[in-house]
């Protein structure tokens, strides 16, 4: 009753929640995290679609962190590149 009276509540432009299986259609968006609706059990939520919404989330967290590392590496290698260039320009322009 409740998941029907949430569909008929429903504005018609809002997003619709991620479907509730395993299949993965590129990462999750930040509606889709906050419209997320999970099955109710007899004593609460179904733990299993929680869980498996969870892994997805660390797995898609354990990506975003990786590169951001890989990005902050490539900052630091370009920025040492630029201060070796421009010191060998600054030694080339005080020896012409």
């Amino acid at each position: 009753m409740r998941n029907l009276l949430r569909r008929l509540t429903r504005r018609p432009d809002a997003p619709q929640p991620a479907p509730t299986s395993t299949i993965r259609s590129g990462p999750l968006r930040p509606w889709q995290m906050r419209e997320r609706c999970f099955n109710q059990r007899r004593h609460g939520l179904d733990p299993v679609e929680i869980r498996a919404f969870l892994h997805r989330v660390a797995d898609e967290l354990a990506v975003a962190q990786t590169a951001l590392v890989a990005v902050q590496e490539e900052n630091v290698r370009i920025k040492n590149a630029l201060r070796t260039w421009q010191s060998a320009q600054s030694a080339n322009r005080r020896y012409r």
